[in-house]
């Protein structure tokens, strides 16, 4: 019986994987990295000064190390892709100038671009008076609505200037 289970779950397994990998499909287009996404080792665009073969030879010299022709000719070739990432890390990020037209990250707008953004000029209009009496109970003075707070405050100012 457990011979059984192994041989069907290593079948199974394989299976899995041999589906997975076939129904996988090649990608055709150039997959771009999303923005903030880190650097590929060796995709960074060339930076500091040119080299040479000459300059791996002398090189050689102060760290007492000596390369072939052909890895002194590796190295000059691609000396400025693959110290671009320390490079940079010395001089600072390259810098990224965004258009007018994108807003800050900070920036927070609710209004969609071409649409009106609320009344042409800001008024506040006051609900209709009522003449509700002041509440004798504290409770129901706290739990009344903001409309009739407002008017016992002002009937209240008016009653203390009535007064003086």
């Amino acid at each position: 019986m457990p011979d059984s289970r192994r041989k069907f779950l290593s079948r199974a397994s394989t299976a899995l994987l041999t589906t997975a990998v076939a129904c996988r499909k090649p990608s055709t287009e150039t997959e771009t990295a999303p923005a903030g996404a880190p650097p590929a080792f060796g995709t960074a665009p060339d930076a500091g000064p040119p080299v040479s073969t000459a300059t791996f030879a002398d090189a050689e010299k102060l760290v007492q190390f000596e390369l072939t022709a052909a890895e002194r000719q590796t190295a000059a070739g691609n000396w400025r892709k693959s110290m671009a990432p320390l490079y940079e890390r010395r001089t600072g990020p390259r810098k990224f100038f965004p258009p007018p037209s994108i807003a800050p990250a900070t920036a927070w707008n609710p209004v969609l671009p071409g649409q009106p953004a609320g009344p042409a000029h800001d008024r506040f209009i006051r609900s209709k008076a009522t003449r509700e009496p002041l509440p004798a109970s504290e409770q129901d003075i706290a739990f009344a609505p903001l409309t009739s707070l407002s008017r016992w405050i002002a009937w209240s100012a008016s009653m203390q200037s009535c007064a003086a």
